[in-house]
């Protein structure tokens, strides 16, 4: 999620103090090769993690019954006087994608609420076209469920879509995952999960990310610098995570652009992640009468990271190339886009004021087939949505030392340069094993030295 963007937890490690981890985007058992489970969205503060694991792999349509709570700091949804639960239409109250019993009535649901002027049509556009993707995807994958799968899913964001279209939900610079009344986690993991072919999944390190978690509980500050590929990165992160690392995988936090803090169709995966809300620089000047409030907006969020950082025990995800990856108009091949040594500088420094111990980790991604951004940067939201059953990955390298890495350059704007340099090449050369492993099929064949590769959720 520039950027934008799970689960069966069978055990939780606590940090000190309750402290939190980041990351800007969890692996399943092996019964999830055959079928993906639908987990139940509603949950008590930690139940969801405990319950998931024994949940059933039927669809759990009937456990879908989300609540609208009043705004305040803890709750899901903002519910303003205006659109209090008391004065939204019947339309609304009616919950018509929960009543959906199958497919038919799923769409006629979306015609119906554009009929009753509920909906826009540019959004209802994009939640059908939203639904025939999934629904090939899924299918895809050759589960026998699939179509159980797909109207559940699909129901459940539908409904979260339909929801945020009629009161919008107001992100904060800094946002914490909503996990109840409606559990956006969950939620999120579970939609994701069948797109992923965990057979032809891998994770290269994985005692590196073991690693990173002894360093969590110490006290110690984790920023994975990352290339960017899609906007269910968060999620695809948090699942080839999460039978090894549950609480990583759980309680990441993403620096987040603010597209998939607005766009209809992501804003429900969003609510879901610990996020840090920053505009690109991508889009810094798309609208000239908004810059001075974007940089403003900017600066309050690098504020809100320090006082984070500051408290120890953070992971944070970041795609200092400001945006996705996109693949060479004249080749077609898919590479990390280039870092900008502003964005990575900024994050280093902010890491090693902050008083905690921190570590600087290239974090590389390999998931663009699952859900390919468009072939140019657009300006407009509401993007199409494409969306594939794909193999993914994901590596990490040893952290890398400032001092030790700009050791011989000649000034302080070299260093910073070289600094970037170094960690874009390890994000580049993990990124490589991974192509060679899902798309030249080489699998664990493809390890090398310096990435071995793993499923660790075997």
């Amino acid at each position: 999620m520039s950027t934008t963007g799970s689960s069966a937890y069978h055990c939780v490690a606590h940090l000190p103090n309750n402290k939190t981890m980041f990351m800007l985007s969890t692996p399943p058992t092996t019964t999830f090769f055959a079928t993906p489970r639908v987990l139940p969205f509603l949950s008590s503060k930690l139940s969801s993690s405990s319950s998931s694991s024994t949940a059933s792999s039927s669809p759990c349509c009937s456990s879908i019954t989300p609540k609208v709570k009043s705004k305040d700091n803890n709750n899901c949804y903002l519910v303003s006087a205006k659109h209090s639960p008391a004065n939204m239409s019947a339309s609304v109250s009616s919950r018509t994608f929960l009543n959906a019993r199958n497919e038919q009535e799923l769409l006629a649901g979306i015609r119906k609420e554009v009929e009753a002027g509920s909906l826009p049509a540019n959004v209802a556009a994009g939640m059908e076209e939203v639904y025939n993707n999934y629904k090939s995807a899924v299918i895809q994958s050759g589960d026998p469920k699939s179509k159980e799968i797909v109207l559940s899913n699909m129901i459940a964001l539908l409904d979260r879509i339909f929801l945020d279209v009629t009161d919008p939900f107001v992100f904060q610079p800094h946002h914490k995952a909503k996990r109840e009344p409606f559990d956006y986690y969950v939620f999120g993991q579970n939609y994701i999960r069948p797109l992923v072919d965990f057979k032809n999944s891998y994770v290269g390190n994985m005692p590196l990310f073991i690693e990173m978690e002894e360093k969590l509980k110490q006290g110690h500050n984790i920023i994975l610098m990352s290339n960017h590929q899609t906007e269910a990165d968060p999620a695809i992160i948090a699942l080839l995570l999460e039978t090894r690392l549950p609480y990583i995988a759980e309680n990441m936090t993403y620096v987040a652009g603010d597209r998939v803090i607005t766009d209809p169709l992501s804003k429900p995966f969003s609510i879901g992640r610990n996020l840090i809300c920053v505009y690109s620089k991508k889009h810094m000047l798309d609208d000239p009468a908004l810059v001075e409030m974007k940089r403003n907006a900017n600066i309050r969020a690098l504020k809100e990271m320090a006082m984070l950082l500051r408290s120890g025990s953070q992971i944070v995800w970041i795609a200092p190339s400001g945006g996705r990856d996109r693949p060479d108009p004249h080749t077609g091949e898919w590479a990390p886009a280039p870092f900008d040594t502003s964005s990575v500088d900024n994050m280093r420094r902010l890491v090693e004021h902050s008083g905690p111990p921190g570590h600087v980790y290239p974090l590389a991604i390999l998931c663009h087939d699952i859900m390919p951004p468009p072939l140019k940067v657009e300006k407009e939201i509401g993007e199409k949505r494409i969306i594939s059953f794909h193999g993914t990955g994901i590596s990490v390298a040893p952290a890398l030392s400032f001092s030790e890495t700009t050791a011989t350059s000649e000034n302080p704007e070299k260093a910073k340069e070289v600094f970037t340099k170094a960690l874009y090449d390890s994000v580049t050369e993990q990124y490589n094993v991974l192509k060679s492993a899902i798309h030249g099929k080489k699998g664990f064949e493809a390890s090398t030295p310096v990435v071995s590769l793993s499923q660790s959720w075997k």
